[in-house]
């Protein structure tokens, strides 16, 4: 099992490293709001532009922008260090296919019957 954990988050950093260097920060963004809302269980969490910027390796005022679009889109509200997840779907629509592969990997793993 810790074999299969290990593995699963290589293939997460592998992912990561290639995202942050193919992908759009708005996508980037979507990608890294929706592991955040995967983990929080719940559609309400607390997180500064200041953390999230630190998170994705860029200025804290391109981050401003990012969750701008995102919120103008409809797909998060976000207020004084809360970001609270409106619209999943479209969320994941406007996240890079990263997110999926990584969810895929755990899947995988995790969720297959165990033979």
């Amino acid at each position: 099992m810790i074999h299969q954990h290990l593995y699963a988050l290589m293939r997460q950093i592998l992912h990561g490293a290639a995202c942050n260097r193919l992908h759009s920060m708005e996508e980037r963004c979507a990608r890294w709001l929706l592991m955040t809302h995967d983990r929080a269980g719940q559609d309400t969490f607390p997180l500064t532009q200041e953390f999230l910027s630190h998170m994705l390796g860029v200025r804290r005022a391109t981050v401003n922008v990012a969750t701008g679009m995102l919120e103008k889109a409809g797909f998060i509200r976000y207020v004084r260090g809360k970001i609270t997840v409106i619209d999943r779907p479209g969320l994941e629509s406007a996240s890079c296919e990263c997110y999926q592969a990584i969810i895929r990997v755990y899947d995988s793993l995790f969720l297959s019957p165990k033979k």
